[in-house]
């Protein structure tokens, strides 16, 4: 069974169609049918139910793509072992933090696209968590605190973050001074939790508002018009504080240093495609290229993470 016609299966099983498909693939659409066709007849089952609206997957198509997908990981990493030095080729599947990724990653991966020609990126852009193996991502980018998992992360960049409120707001409602202060301000709730250091102790703090949002930029958004305090990123935050439409607060009790990871699925034998990336953004944070300005924070999971 040809690797391309499985390829194609299943990116026409995770686009949900046929045209889809294609546009990511950069094939004809007669191409693609015709891929579909050659598996469809060597296996004698049908594994795509056509309609109007699409393509879904039977029951045997939901087991074979799984199949199919964890073939062509395994022949794209062989391919790498083979020829370690040789250039990346196949595709890249990465899942980017929506609120900070066109900014701030975006760059990088058309960096690394421009050195490496015969490489597929597919990027994919969204503040939810995603599941890396059941998405089929080859990893994602991760920004804050990571939670316990068996994934496997590597730390490429550090990130900062303030506790930030609009000029207007402070005049109205005034500034908190102490952790314990938060409780009687409006929060912007982006996380469960904000988190500020003192000396060498962390202050965790549960934040209550009425505004909350998955996304770091429109918890800025809310912030510039007055509606409380927010726990952002400085990636998210910086333009707002150079113009003066928000404030830094409670700057005695700053946020911790977080990170900025590359995560992937556990394997005895890593993608170097995933290696070159979290090359790639080390490079990038080392020549200063995200403000510090420089990334994202060391929070939310919710509102950073994809």
């Amino acid at each position: 069974m040809d690797i391309e016609d499985l390829r194609t299966f299943v990116e026409v099983a995770d686009t949900g169609g046929v045209s889809p498909a294609a546009r990511r693939l950069g094939i004809s659409k007669s191409m693609v049918s015709r891929r579909l066709a050659r598996i469809e007849t060597e296996l004698g089952v049908q594994l795509l139910a056509r309609t109007t609206r699409g393509a879904g997957l039977t029951e045997a198509g939901v087991t074979f793509r799984e199949f199919a997908a964890k073939t062509c990981g395994e022949i794209d990493i062989a391919r790498e072992t083979i020829l370690p030095d040789g250039d990346l080729r196949g595709r890249l599947r990465v899942a980017v933090p929506l609120t900070s990724g066109p900014m701030y990653f975006a760059p990088v991966l058309a960096d690394m696209a421009s050195h490496h020609p015969q490489l597929q990126i597919h990027a994919e852009y969204s503040d939810r968590f995603v599941d890396l193996v059941a998405d089929g991502f080859d990893c994602a980018i991760r920004v804050g605190t990571l939670p316990d998992s068996n994934l496997i992360a590597r730390r490429v960049g550090e990130i900062y973050g303030k506790l930030v409120a609009s000029p207007d707001y402070i005049r109205r409602h005034g500034s908190p001074e102490t952790p314990e202060d938060i409780a009687a301000h409006q929060a912007l709730i982006g996380a469960e939790a904000w988190r500020f250091t003192e000396d060498d102790k962390i202050i965790t703090v549960q934040p209550q508002g009425r505004f909350s949002s998955d996304n770091g930029a429109a918890l800025a958004s809310a912030a510039a018009a007055g509606l409380g305090l927010a726990w952002l990123p400085d990636c998210v935050t910086h333009e707002y504080l150079a113009s003066g439409a928000l404030v830094p607060v409670m700057t005695r009790f700053p946020l911790p240093v977080g990170g900025v990871f590359v995560v992937r699925p556990s394997s005895p034998h890593p993608a170097r495609k995933v290696r070159i990336l979290a090359e790639f953004l080390i490079a990038s944070f080392e020549k200063g290229r995200h403000p510090q300005d420089a990334g994202s924070e060391p929070h939310t999971a919710a509102v950073l993470q994809a």
